[in-house]
């Protein structure tokens, strides 16, 4: 019998390896999913990042290794976030009457985020660098690390927070518009959009294509107005 940790040395060098743990940890995600009715707390997203941290954590794995196996993964984002304009145009007609509530919304909501994840780092005594890398943590992550580099905060930080944020979003939605009796997938997916990006837009689809186009929509609105505005509002303040 070879030695264990001969096998292991051969297959971490594979690049297939971690490209095939990726797609391995969603499924069983997905599985974990399905079992408990779709809850919305058993994301699928949070347990795959869950598990996969626990592998690299106790196969000693640099992060680098992981990403040169996985990133065929990381390079069928952009197909994907470009095909969202699909079942968007779908809507087309919708988004046509309500194009001015929809900006607003995505302007709105970007603004109390910003301030809210500011203001709450502030109050409990966060230094500056921790207050700038929080700014853009509602939109999706290259986004985020581009603008927080550009105001002088840590992108890494930004990216922690940002996929936290998504993963805590996706998984309180569905009890907040319960709780606030909201129902129409509209309003659903564009809230879900504009405050949890990525995860928040997987999660809207999952209700309907309806939720996740708008979704979508406000993902990418609030990613173009954050990247454009944040650097300019903050200059002015004479924050950065």
């Amino acid at each position: 019998m070879p030695n264990l940790n001969t096998v292991w040395v051969y297959l971490a060098g594979s690049p297939l390896l971690w490209l095939t743990a990726t797609l391995l940890a969603y499924r069983i995600a997905n599985l974990v999913y399905e079992k408990t009715g779709r809850s919305a707390l058993a994301n699928p997203v949070a347990i795959s990042v869950a598990l996969l941290v626990l592998v690299l954590y106790v196969s000693n794995t640099p992060y680098k290794t992981y990403f040169d196996g996985a990133q065929f993964v990381h390079f069928l984002l952009g197909p994907v976030t470009v095909a969202l304009a699909i079942p968007l145009y779908l809507q087309i007609e919708k988004l046509k009457r309500n194009w001015f509530a929809l900006l607003a919304g995505a302007l709105i909501g970007g603004a109390a985020a910003i301030a809210c994840a500011m203001g709450v780092a502030w109050l409990l005594g966060a230094s500056k660098l921790t207050i700038l890398s929080m700014a853009p943590k509602s939109v999706t992550i290259p986004i985020a690390m581009g603008v927080t580099e550009k105001i002088g905060g840590l992108p890494t930080l930004t990216a922690v927070m940002v996929m936290l944020t998504g993963i805590f979003g996706a998984g309180i939605s569905h009890y907040v518009f319960k709780l606030m009796k909201i129902s129409d997938d509209t309003t659903c997916g564009f809230a879900l959009g504009a405050t949890a990006h990525g995860v928040g837009t997987a999660r809207a689809f999952q209700v309907s294509e309806e939720a996740g186009a708008f979704s979508g929509l406000a993902m990418g609105l609030s990613g173009i107005l954050t990247a454009l505005l944040l650097p300019f509002v903050l200059k002015l303040l004479n924050v950065f």
